[in-house]
């Protein structure tokens, strides 16, 4: 029979794994119990014996974060204080909250905190390069969100947890409510940062994504301040070495595109360019799961049947529990983390050269974009700063034909210096490294959407196989007229029909006034840059 373990044998492990660490320097002085760096089948255990959730088929943890299904950028706030004011672009994005306001809301969430029977501290990195790295002590009062934050960081080794000194904590009170007039927030909802404090307060939403990209928020303040680019892409490594960058906004195929299981994986969302290469921020990945098969994406399928994997908001069969992945009557936004150890190809280490390509991704509703083309220096900047996808109609409510999404870098609303500071910086590494660059359209074909069709997954990576693997460097190009785009006029495994927007069109007429129509929405958008960028970035977009 296996001799389960003595309690004083798991009271030295839980010791050990606290090391000389306190919450005194988080101002913490909890009442309850506190559980430092437990393991994920402590933290499942906890969150079953909390009613936290249920265990599906197979062995992942089902959470409901309603009603906050995603994030509340709206309720984000950055603490207006001298040493970062003249750093941060100001506005709807960066909203600014008096230090006077957050030292009455970091009390509070103290307070709650200190009230709660049982905390769940997990110490972790964030940053694959030691050299630009980040320890975090996340503070949570939920065992499942515990995990998540376990999922979806660097864990460090267990022998270093004794030295482990954290440089940024994140305190979580996802049950606590703000007050509007005394904490300076728009509701209860809140995500403030404190860069000078190095802390984030995050309260009245359980959503867990709010976790991750608070931190990430962070570091695309902290990264350039040491010469690192950091990047909302994804990464991945061939066996022949060479590293390759995945930039879309949600829904353009990143995760999925990323995920082939001829090139290691090095993260799925969030990296760094530096002096050395690539490296990943985090140590899990958060994929979309609508609509997940095995048969599409098996390898993202594969970890939604592992235990330890957090399923978010995902609809269980009463009967079998087995995840119904195509029900969205809690969300669109269904969501599973997991560690990035559960794909079968990823790089360990986290870390890749400098990347010989760069893909952009986009899903265009529109249905004018060429499924392929390739960008010169200038083009790219353009499209780096525009972050375009679309919007399809029926997704949201209100929402009756495509509509244009601009996300500066691909994703505007997690930075904090000016968007045409991260740009610079990529245009100056993508001239040193000789990086080349493609606008890849996984949308639609042959019309817009409700006339066309979505581009066949088997084309894409047909086409980003063949980019990456230098089949495209030489084939003959044809200029598209409005876009100015170089379209290459053959891809191996793709009908050539399909690689030029307009001949898939039934009506030539109505693409060549759907393409003008979305050509004059990217200039639009780009007049906010105009006085910011050169005049040959400005020309580099569509002409029509």
């Amino acid at each position: 029979m296996m001799a389960t373990q003595t309690q004083p044998a798991a009271s030295a492990q839980a010791s050990a794994r606290q090391g000389r660490q306190t919450l005194d320097e988080q101002g913490l002085a909890p009442t309850g119990t506190v559980h430092w760096n437990l393991i994920t089948p402590e933290l499942m255990e906890a969150a079953a014996r909390r009613g936290e959730g249920r265990f599906a088929l197979m062995g992942p943890f089902v959470a409901v974060t309603a009603p906050h299904t995603g994030r509340s950028p709206k309720d984000k706030f950055v603490v207006r204080e001298p040493g970062s004011e003249a750093d941060v672009d100001w506005g709807k994005i960066n909203q600014p909250m008096s230090e006077e306001h957050f030292d009455t809301l970091v009390a509070d969430v103290r307070k709650y905190l200190d009230g709660q029977p049982e905390l769940f501290i997990e110490d972790l990195f964030c940053g694959a390069d030691e050299k630009h790295r980040l320890a975090v002590r996340y503070v949570t009062p939920n065992a499942w969100q515990a995990n998540f934050v376990r999922n979806m960081f660097i864990r460090p080794a267990p022998q270093t947890l004794d030295s482990f000194a954290p440089n940024f904590t994140v305190l979580h009170a996802p049950e606590m409510q703000a007050d509007p007039a005394r904490h300076g927030t728009r509701t209860g909802t809140f995500i403030v940062l404190n860069l000078a404090r190095r802390m984030i307060l995050i309260g009245g939403t359980r959503y867990a994504g709010e976790l991750k990209k608070a931190m990430f928020t962070v570091m695309n303040y902290m990264m350039p301040k040491e010469g690192v680019l950091s990047m909302h892409c994804s990464a991945n490594i061939g066996s022949d070495g060479k590293t390759a960058l995945f930039f879309g906004l949600s829904g353009t195929g990143k995760t999925t595109l990323s995920a082939d299981p001829d090139r290691a994986l090095i993260g799925d969302d969030e990296h760094g360019w530096s002096e050395n290469g690539v490296f990943n921020f985090e140590g899990g990945c958060y994929a979309k799961v609508i609509g997940l098969t095995p048969e599409t994406e098996p390898d993202i399928y594969q970890t939604t049947q592992m235990f330890g994997t957090i399923l978010e908001n995902v609809v269980l069969d009463e009967h079998t529990r087995q995840v119904s992945f195509n029900d969205q009557s809690i969300t669109e936004n269904t969501r599973a983390s997991y560690p990035i150890e559960y794909i079968q190809n990823h790089a360990p280490d986290g870390l890749g050269g400098h990347p010989k390509n760069v893909i952009f991704l986009t899903a265009d509703a529109f249905g004018v974009l060429p499924p392929i083309s390739r960008l010169t220096p200038e083009q790219a900047m353009y499209y780096f700063l525009s972050g375009y996808t679309a919007k399809v109609a029926g997704t949201e409510r209100g929402v009756t034909e495509p509509q244009a999404t601009f996300s500066a870098c691909f994703g505007d609303v997690f930075l904090v210096w000016h968007a045409t500071k991260y740009a610079e910086m990529l245009g100056e590494l993508l001239r040193e490294h000789g990086s080349r660059v493609w606008l890849v359209n996984t949308g639609w074909s042959g019309g817009a959407y409700g006339v066309g069709k979505r581009m066949k997954l088997s084309y894409t990576r047909a086409m980003v196989r063949a980019a990456l693997g230098g089949q495209l460097d030489d084939v003959a190009t044809q200029t598209d007229p409005i876009f100015g785009l170089a379209v290459p006029e053959t891809v191996p495994g793709v009908p050539t029909e399909v690689l030029h927007a307009r001949e898939t069109w039934a009506d030539p007429a109505a693409y060549d006034e759907q393409a003008r129509k979305l050509a004059g929405m990217f200039r639009t958008n780009f007049e906010r840059f105009a006085d910011r960028v050169s005049s040959q970035i400005h020309e580099a977009g569509p002409r029509g």
